[in-house]
C-alpha cells in the first residue's frame, strides 16, 4: 500500500511529479557532466474506463513516461499510484522486480512497431501465451485462451501455429493486442500503436481498440503524435513539451479552445480536410522562428519559440493549473488569461 496521500476515488492511475533524468557522460573515463531531463515533473490522473491521450512532438518524453508507468524504465523520482482489481493501491515506482511481476497481470503494454515487438522465431501460440506461461498456466489452458483471444481481435484461430512473417503489419499488431489482453488487465499503455501502419489499417486497429475498451471496460494511456487519431479515440488529452505537461483537458475542449500556445501550434500544424479552406494565416501563427532549446532550471521551455513570451516567461516556470471553473482545463502558461488562441 502506498504511504503517500491516497489516490483519488475515481482514478485507477495517478502519476505525481514523475521524473526521469539520464546521465550525460563524456571522455575516455566516461565522467558524468550533466543530465538529460527526459521527463521532469509530470503529474496526471486516469479514471477507470477512460482513454487519456498523451501527445507531443518527438523527444518530448511521452514514450519514456509510458514505459516508466509499467516500470520498463525505473523513474528517477515521483509516484505511480495504481489501483489494482482487488482495490489495493500500490506505488509502482517503489515495487521490487518480483512485486512488479504480480502487478503486471493487470497492467500491460502495446508496442509501437509490430515488426520488432514480436519474436520472429516463435509461432502465434507462443507469442500470445508468453504472459500466461510466465504466470503458471498449463499448455492446454494457454491454447484455449489464445484461440479465444485471436477470435476477439479479428484473427483466424486456424493460423495459431504460423510465424509472424506470414502476417501483415495490421495482423501483427492484432497479435500484440491479443498478447496484451491475455491476462485480462485493467490498464493498457499503448505506445503509438498505429503510427507504423498504413492509414487504412490504422482505422481498423483504432476501431478494434475502441471496441475492446468499451466491451472490457479497459483504461488506456494512449501515447501518440497524430492529433486526428487522438481526437477520434481519446476522452481526454494531455500535451507534453520537453518533459513537462503544458495542457490537459477533455478532448473537444482542448481542440476547440486551446489555452497554451504550444497546443495551438500543434493544432495549426494539422492540415485542414477542406482543400479550399485557409487553415492558418500568418498572424495566427503562435510560434516564432528559433531552435528548440534544452530545458532550463528556470522559465517556460516554450518561451524561445512563443510570440507571447515575456520576461516573466523566461524567469519563472509556469504551473499547470486550472484556468477556469467548471470542467477542469489545465494549462501551464503565464498568459493564458490574456491570449486568444485558435482551435479546430
Amino acid at each position: 500500500m502506498s504511504d503517500s496521500a491516497p489516490i483519488v476515488d475515481n482514478a485507477i492511475l495517478q502519476v505525481r511529479d514523475l521524473k526521469k533524468h539520464f546521465p550525460v557522460r563524456r571522455g575516455l573515463l566516461q565522467r558524468q557532466i550533466g543530465w538529460v531531463k527526459a521527463v521532469d515533473g509530470v503529474s496526471f490522473k486516469l479514471e477507470q474506463g477512460k482513454i487519456l491521450g498523451l501527445v507531443g512532438e518527438s523527444g518530448c518524453g511521452k514514450t519514456t513516461t509510458g514505459r516508466m508507468i509499467l516500470r520498463a524504465l525505473d523513474p528517477t523520482s515521483g509516484e505511480i499510484l495504481f489501483r489494482q482489481q482487488s482495490g489495493q493501491v500500490v506505488d509502482m515506482a517503489r515495487l521490487s522486480r518480483q512485486q512488479i511481476k504480480q502487478v503486471r497481470r493487470e497492467a500491460q503494454m502495446i508496442f509501437q512497431d509490430p515488426y520488432s515487438s514480436l519474436n520472429p522465431r516463435m509461432p502465434v501460440l507462443d507469442l500470445i501465451s508468453e504472459p500466461l506461461v510466465a504466470h503458471g498456466w498449463s499448455s492446454r489452458d494457454c491454447e484455449l485462451r489464445v484461440t479465444e483471444l485471436m477470435e476477439r481481435v479479428g484473427l483466424d484461430p486456424r493460423y495459431i501455429r504460423r510465424y509472424p512473417h506470414a502476417f501483415s503489419g495490421g495482423q501483427r499488431q492484432r497479435i500484440g493486442i491479443a498478447r496484451a489482453l491475455a491476462l485480462s488487465p485493467s490498464l493498457i499503455v499503448a505506445d503509438e500503436p498505429v503510427s507504423a501502419l498504413d492509414v487504412s489499417v490504422q482505422a481498423q486497429i483504432l476501431n478494434l481498440l475502441q471496441e475492446l475498451q468499451q466491451d472490457l471496460n479497459l483504461t488506456m494511456l494512449f501515447v501518440a503524435h497524430d492529433l486526428s487519431v487522438v481526437r477520434y479515440l481519446c476522452d481526454e488529452v494531455a500535451v507534453m513539451y520537453q518533459g513537462r505537461l503544458v495542457e490537459q483537458a477533455e478532448t473537444e475542449a482542448l481542440f476547440s479552445d486551446p489555452q497554451h500556445p504550444y497546443t495551438a501550434m500543434l493544432l495549426n500544424a494539422a492540415p485542414a480536410p477542406d482543400p479550399h479552406a485557409v487553415w492558418m494565416d500568418e498572424d495566427e501563427d503562435v510560434s516564432e522562428a528559433g531552435e528548440v532549446t534544452e530545458v532550463g532550471e528556470t522559465g517556460c521551455a516554450f518561451a524561445p519559440r512563443c510570440r507571447y513570451s515575456s520576461d516573466l516567461c523566461r524567469e519563472q516556470i509556469p504551473v499547470l493549473e486550472d484556468f477556469q471553473g467548471g470542467q477542469p482545463h489545465l494549462a501551464a502558461c503565464h498568459h493564458k488569461h490574456e491570449v486568444e488562441l485558435k482551435g479546430v
